[in-house]
Order: structure tokens, then sequence, then C-alpha cells
């Protein structure tokens, strides 16, 4: 059994590794927050952008572009979002088993695919199997700007538009609450089958249609990127969150069982401490 000091340094040690999770619990709340906040205020430009999109690519057969088409696919790009640490449960760990797998399942070859990183977790867990990593982004600040991935969103797209890939497909945490983080998998690209989020609008293009088009497309697909890297962060958050607010709950119970553990102790000394003087009177006697 443990001694009284040993279960006493292990109830303080305990007690601060809580007030530790506790204060990461409360950071992490008001990350999550700002971060809600960032994805709904990006939504309405995404669907406005995509509602322009989708009004020139559905109601004009005569507009065709290279990003609209499908093509047959010789290698595929994964843009995947991690986080740049951990702490944060099942956050990482989720995205990169759904890209493994992914990866096991349409490929027979490293040649077949490129991997595109955002965060330090995705670019670890690629480089140490050996999967092939074409671009990644590090250190991304808690609320991301588009001109910090601004470069690799470009690069991403415009590897598509050179053939160097024939598909891009992004998995990342796409937020749900605070409780609910759902790993989502989209093909960025092609863009097909664009519905528009909106009423449909009646515009006037200048100086056409399909020179609109061409600037647009590459912008569509690029805010899709960043908007995917809010949701992302948003569920980072509230990943980290809740994995902490468990660590701190599972601090409370241990030290309620080392408090118990102690006082059973103490306890028992006192009784033999008790024992041991009534057993000297006794030999006095």
């Amino acid at each position: 059994m443990a001694s009284l000091r040993e279960i006493k340094g292990r109830i303080d040690s305990t007690t601060k590794t809580k007030q530790i999770t506790n204060a990461m619990q409360m950071v992490s709340a008001s990350k999550m927050s700002r971060a809600e906040e960032n994805a709904r205020k990006f939504a309405p430009y995404s669907d406005k952008i995509q509602e322009v999109v989708a009004s020139i690519a559905n109601n004009n057969s005569d507009v065709s572009h290279p990003m609209l088409k499908r093509r047959d696919v010789k290698k595929t790009g994964y843009l995947v979002i991690t986080s740049d640490s951990g702490l944060a449960g099942a956050y990482n760990s989720s995205v990169l088993k759904h890209l493994y797998q992914s990866i096991h399942k349409r490929h027979n070859s490293t040649d077949e695919y490129t991997v595109i990183t955002v965060g330090r977790m995705g670019f670890d867990f690629c480089t140490k199997r050996d999967l092939p990593v074409s671009q990644n982004v590090l250190g991304l600040s808690d609320q991301p700007r588009f001109a910090e991935i601004k470069e690799l969103a470009s690069k991403s797209v415009q590897m598509y538009s050179d053939e160097e890939i024939d598909e891009l497909i992004i998995i990342y945490n796409h937020y749900v609450s605070a409780i609910s983080q759902v790993v989502t998998t989209k093909t960025l690209l092609p863009i097909t089958n664009i519905e528009s989020s909106g009423a449909a609008s009646d515009y006037e293009y200048e100086p056409d249609q399909e020179q609109i088009l061409k600037t647009l497309l590459p912008q569509y697909a690029e805010s899709l990127i960043y908007g995917a890297l809010l949701q992302a962060k948003a569920s980072e958050h509230a990943a980290r969150m809740t994995a902490m607010k468990s660590a701190t709950d599972n601090a409370d119970d241990l030290i309620g069982d080392l408090t118990l553990s102690y006082n059973r102790a103490r306890q028992a000394a006192i009784t033999q401490e008790i024992t041991e003087i009534i057993g000297g009177v006794a030999a006095l006697e």
C-alpha cells in the first residue's frame, strides 16, 4: 500500500494537472466561439460567389472551362487539414485514418496520388509513412486569415489547371456543434453540379461570361479551401475543449479516489498508533 506521503504527492500533482486542463478548456472555448463566428461570417461571400458561378455555368451551354470538365483520373491530390498540436481527442486521428484508408483503397502506387497538408500532425503522419507530400503549411494562427493559405490554395488549383493532378479531394472536420464534428470528404476539382445557394438572379456581365468564369472559378475553388479551413479550425477548438473537459472530469474522479485512499491510510495509521500506545501501557502494568 502506498504511503501517506506518496498519496498526498499524487493528489497535489493531479490537482495541478486539473488546473492546467481546466484553463486549456476555457481558452479553447473562447477560441471556438471566435472561430465559429469567422466561419459564419465567411458563408455569405462563399454563397454569393457560388451563386454567380452557378448562374453562368448552368445557364449557358456555350461557356466552358477546364475546371468544370471531368477527365480521366491518372493522379489524385488529397488536401488534408489537421492541427499543429495534439490534445484534441480524435480530431486528427479521424481525418488521417480516413486519408489512409482512401489511399489504400484507391491507389496501388505513390505515383497515383499526392498529399497537400495543412497542419503539422498531417505533415508528420505522411512523412513517417513515406506518403508523397507536394505542399504543406505549418503554424497557422488560431484564427487564420486567407493570406496565410493563399499560396497553398492557389498552387493547389494551379496543379489541376496544369494537369499535374486530375482531381482534388479535401478531407477535414466539418463543424456541426461544440460537441459534434464530422469528417468530411469533398471533391473540389473538377467543379461539377454547382447549385446556387440563393434565389436566381439576373446579372449583366462585362466583358463577357467566359472571361468572368475564367476569373471566378479559381477564386471559387480557393474560397472552398478557405471555408473548409475555417470549419476545421472551429472543429479543432471544439474538440480540444471537449478533450480538456474530459481530462478535467477524469482528474476530479482521480482526486476523489486518491482522497478516499489517503483518508483510509491515515485512519489505519492512527488506529495502529492507538493500538501501539494501548499495547505499551498494558506492558507497563
